[in-house]
């Protein structure tokens, strides 16, 4: 299993976070431009990934202020878990860690994983602009 993950601060209580992300419709603020035909609702997102694949997630689990675990609710091109975890740092302050953990053989990872961590840079600072 490969795992792929970026950390950020963010100057909001952990509950303000968490509200953020446990609602999937929100997280189109934080896809890049190479993210098409999105559809979601609270519990589930769709999308196309340009020149790759088509990707639909639902909540697996929710941890309240905590965790919230994504996984592929149809054939994904690889077995996929994607866990935002947020973490209080003070009243104002938290923690929140994007984790990508994809079973890649060799050669996807080689192919996957640059992609894989730019996404995840990508939303770390997209939700630290969208909130901070």
């Amino acid at each position: 299993m490969t795992t792929i993950q970026n950390t950020t601060e963010i100057n909001r209580n952990v509950s303000e976070v968490f509200a953020f992300l446990t609602d999937l419709n929100n997280h189109e603020q934080l896809m890049p431009e190479n993210i098409y035909n999105w559809s979601s609702t609270s519990d589930e997102a769709r999308f196309t990934i340009q020149n790759m694949a088509k990707l639909a997630l639902r909540v697996e689990e929710r941890v309240e202020n905590q965790l919230i675990k994504l996984i592929p609710s149809e054939k994904a091109p690889f077995e996929v878990t994607l866990r935002w975890e947020v973490q209080a740092v003070s009243e104002t302050v938290t923690k929140a860690t994007f984790i990508i953990d994809a079973d890649l053989n060799m050669m996807m990872k080689m192919i996957a994983s640059g992609p894989l961590q730019k996404l995840i840079d990508f939303q770390v600072n997209k939700l630290k602009a969208v909130l901070g």
